[in-house]
C-alpha cells in the first residue's frame, strides 16, 4: 500500500491506533503507539522519533536522537491489542542527516538484498525459516550471590507421569518421541491451529504445523519462503504471534535453544535459495539435482559457517544444543536427505521451482535480519569465489570413526569462540557495505560483555554436583 492508501485502509477498518515496531540490535521488537489522529501521509517520510540510547547496543546518551519511518508495505491490523490498531514496521533513520542506520538489523537486511542485485549474479534471495518452540505451563529462574536456579513446567512433560494431578491423565510424549503422535498425546493441536490462524490474518502464509521431538511441548510452524527482508518480518511476526496465544491460553513459549537437560533442543533450519527473475538459479544436473552455483553457495556457507555462527547461534545457550555426539549439526559437511550434515539438500520434489539448500545449524534466537543477511553474504562469497564444498557425506555422521571425523570440521563450541571466529573472518560481511566494523565490533563487544562474561562469573547447579566434595 502507498501512504494515501494506507490512511484510506485506516479510515476504512476504523483504527484509532497505529502501533511503530522496529527491531533491536540483538533481534528483539520493539514498539511506541500513537494515536490515529497523528497519521498522515508526513509519517512515511518525516518518521516519529525515540531515545536511542535505551536501545541494546545502539546510541550513547549524547547522540539518543533516532528516527523511525514506517514502510508501508508492512500496514496489517495488530491481531492482540483490544483497539483497532494498524501495525507498521519501520526502519531507522539519524535525525540529523537522514541516512540510514548501520546499526539497524532491518537496514542491514535491506542492503543485501541491494548487494544481491549489484553483483549480477540474481534478484531475490528467498528464505524459508523452520523455528522451533517449547509451549510451557510454568517458568520460574533467578540467580544472586549465594543462589541461582531454573524451573519449568510442562504438563506434557515426561517427567511428571508419577505426579498427582487430580487426576493425571497420562498421555505425555516420552523423551525424544513427539514427533509426531496425535491426540491426546500431542495436547497442543488446537493452540497451534490458532497461532497459524492468526499468522494468516497478518498476511503470513504457514505451510504446516506439528509436534517436535521433545517431549514438555516442543512445536514447529513451518512458513512458505519469502524474501530476505519479507521473511525477516515475517519471524518477528511469527514469535510475536507464537508468545502471545501462548500467553492467551494461560501457557508460555520460548524460543530458547536448549531449555530442557537431556531432550531435543530447539533449532531453525533455513531453507534457501536464488532467483533470477522467474527462473530458479540452484536447480541443475549435479549432485542432488543442484547446479554449480548452487554448490559453490553451498561451499561459502561451509567455509565461514564458524563465523557465521555468532549471528545464527547468537546465545551462550545455543551451545547447549551445537554438542558433538548428538542430533545437531555441528559437522561442517553437506549432503542429500542426511539429516545430520549442516547443510541438507531437501529431496522432497523434483520441481526445479523447490531446489535449495537448508542450513541446519541455525537456531530460533537469531535475529533473523542478521542472520539471513550474513548467510546470503557467505553465499554469495562462495559463488564469486568459486568455492568447493568438497564431498558429500551421505553417510550417518554419528557412525563415524574418530579418524574419519577429524577430516570433518566442526561447528564452535561456544559463544566465545563464536566470536572470535568472526573477529577472524568477516571480510565477506563487508561487502557492499552490508555490516560495517562498526556493527561487527559492537556486536563482539556486547555480546563478549553482557552474555560470555556474564557467564563466566556465575557458578552454575551443575558444580556444586560435580566440586562441593573436592
Amino acid at each position: 500500500m502507498t501512504p494515501k492508501e494506507i490512511l484510506k485502509f485506516a479510515k476504512e477498518n476504523k483504527v484509532t491506533m497505529v502501533d511503530l515496531k522496529f527491531n533491536d540490535f540483538l533481534g528483539i521488537w520493539q514498539h511506541f503507539t500513537i494515536p490515529v489522529s497523528e497519521l498522515d501521509e508526513g509519517l512515511f517520510e518525516d518518521g516519529s522519533g525515540f531515545d536511542g540510547s535505551s536501545i541494546r547496543g545502539w546510541q550513547p546518551i549524547n547522540a539518543s536522537d533516532m528516527l523511525v519511518v514506517p514502510d508501508p508495505s508492512t500496514a496489517t491490523i495488530d491481531p492482540f491489542f483490544a483497539e483497532v490498531t494498524l501495525s507498521l514496521i519501520g526502519n531507522i533513520v539519524d535525525p540529523i542527516t537522514k541516512e540510514d542506520y548501520s546499526r539497524d538489523p532491518r537496514n542491514i537486511a535491506r542492503k543485501a538484498e541491494a548487494y544481491l542485485k549489484s553483483t549480477g549474479v540474481g534478484d531475490t534471495s528467498f528464505f524459508g525459516p523452520e523455528p522451533e518452540f517449547f509451549i510451557l505451563d510454568d517458568i520460574r529462574y533467578g540467580q544472586n550471590q549465594h543462589e541461582g536456579f531454573y524451573h519449568l513446567e510442562s504438563t506434557e512433560g515426561q517427567w511428571n507421569t508419577g505426579r498427582d494431578e487430580k487426576p493425571n491423565l497420562g498421555y505425555k510424549p516420552r523423551y525424544k518421541e513427539g514427533y509426531f503422535p496425535v491426540p491426546p498425546t500431542d495436547s497442543q493441536q488446537d493452540i497451534r491451529d490458532e497461532m497459524v490462524r492468526t499468522m494468516e490474518r497478518v498476511g503470513i502464509r504457514v505451510e504446516k504445523h506439528h509436534h517436535e521431538v521433545a517431549t514438555a511441548g516442543q512445536a514447529e510452524i513451518d512458513l512458505r519462503f519469502l524474501p530476505l527482508v519479507k521473511m525477516a518480518d515475517a519471524l518477528n511476526w511469527y514469535k510475536y504471534i507464537v508468545k502471545n496465544v501462548a500467553r492467551k491460553h494461560g501457557k508460555t513459549a520460548t524460543f530458547m535453544p536448549k531449555p530442557i537437560f537431556g531432550d531435543n533442543g530447539s533449532g531453525m533450519h533455513c531453507h534457501q535459495s536464488i532467483w533470477k527473475g522467474d527462473k530458479p538459479l540452484f536447480a541443475g544436473n549435479g549432485y542432488g539435482g543442484m547446479s554449480e552455483m548452487a554448490m559453490h553457495y553451498i561451499g561459502g556457507i561451509l567455509k565461514h559457517a564458524p563465523a557465521l555462527a555468532a549471528f545464527t547461534n547468537p546465545t551462550t545457550n545455543s551451545y547447549r544444543r551445537l554438542v558433538p555426539g548428538f542430533e545437531a549439526p555441528v559437522n561442517l559437511a553437506y549432503s542429500s536427505r542426511n539429516r545430520s550434515a549442516a547443510v541438507r539438500i531437501p529431496m522432497y520434489s523434483p520441481s526445479p521451482k523447490a531446489k535449495r539448500i537448508e542450513v541446519r545449524f541455525p537456531d530460533p534466537t537469531a535475529n533473523g535480519y542478521l542472520a539471513f543477511a550474513a548467510m546470503l553474504l557467505a553465499g554469495l562469497d562462495g559463488v564469486q569465489k568459486r568455492l568447493s564444498p568438497g564431498s558429500p557425506l551421505d553417510k550417518d555422521i554419528y557412525s563415524l570413526t574418530p579418524e574419519e571425523l577429524k577430516e570433518v570440521p566442526g561447528m564452535p563450541a561456544s559463544l566465545d569462540e563464536a566470536m572470535d571466529n568472526l573477529k577472524n573472518d568477516h571480510e565477506f560481511l563487508l561487502q557492499g557495505d552490508v555490516f560495517t566494523e562498526d556493527v561487527v565490533e559492537t556486536w563482539i563487544e556486547y555480546k563478549m560483555s553482557n552474555e560470555v562474561s556474564a557467564m563466566r562469573l556465575r557458578p552454575h547447579p551443575h558444580e556444586f554436583a560435580l566440586y562441593f566434595d573436592a
